[in-house]
């Protein structure tokens, strides 16, 4: 059954004020984990301690690209060094991802990012948004990023969110991609017109369909991630929690 993360840039504010008790709120909230983005100068020995004291576990990092490309023994080190099994690249700039054949390219990078990992026993994955869902040759970027990278060492966080804002389903995309959807993003939105982002369960994203459609394929972690708010962050991420919570018992 899968487990119930929070994307910890939905609270960056919170974060950048006292890390450690935030990750504390968070806990509180109800959620098995956390997915980081960006480590607020912590040591990995410390944050570890605090991952293990507040009974939290590490459900991965979105690392930019420059990270990946410039330091990524580092990068590994400290995802071993919390007990991070995924490593993920939360998107792309322009250059990579801009014609079919730089598509092409950042897949034959991302298979030597994944095949480094891997060896270190760390899967590497993507975040999509919805700019990978313009197409080139008559494909989606974001397919031809999966198509031509290996697919045992690159896997997909697939953002909910993102993808459903320009019209697909989720659903239709956990069966196309299986077993290599290893991570979903739980982000629901207002309504088609606003694409405001919302409590997860709140809007009108069938995330009863998602959830029967992910079980068949062993989805690790369901990741909240939000990024508006119209009430204090900690009672929100707790609705999400909680409606999550409950999913997962039907």
């Amino acid at each position: 059954m899968p487990k119930i993360g929070l994307q910890l840039y939905s609270i960056k504010e919170r974060c950048a004020e006292d890390f450690f008790g935030a990750l504390e709120k968070v806990a509180e909230a109800g959620y098995d984990g956390v997915e980081f983005a960006g480590y607020y100068e912590k040591t990995s020995k410390d944050l570890f301690n605090t991952l293990k004291g507040i009974g939290l576990q590490a459900a991965g990092s979105h690392i930019s690209i420059e990270q990946l490309e410039s330091n990524l023994n580092h990068v590994i080190e400290y995802s071993h060094k919390i007990e991070s099994p995924y490593i993920i690249c939360p998107g792309l700039p322009d250059s990579y991802r801009d014609s079919a054949d730089a598509y092409k390219r950042t897949a034959e990078l991302f298979t030597k990012i994944g095949e480094k990992t891997s060896e270190a026993g760390i899967a590497f994955g993507y975040h999509n948004h919805d700019i990978e869902l313009k197409k080139f040759e008559g494909e989606y970027g974001l397919d031809l990023l999966f198509r031509y990278s290996d697919p045992k060492a690159v896997f997909m966080e697939l953002d909910t969110f993102w993808l459903e804002a320009t019209g697909l389903k989720s659903v239709d995309w956990i069966r196309k991609y299986k077993e290599r959807v290893k991570l979903l993003h739980m982000k629901d939105m207002n309504n088609a017109e606003d694409l405001k982002n919302v409590e997860v369960g709140s809007g009108i994203m069938d995330f009863h369909a998602i959830h029967q459609t992910a079980k068949a394929y062993q989805v690790d972690w369901y990741t909240v991630e939000q990024e508006e708010f119209d009430k204090d962050e900690f009672v929100s991420i707790k609705e999400s929690a909680t409606f999550l919570q409950q999913l997962l018992k039907a």
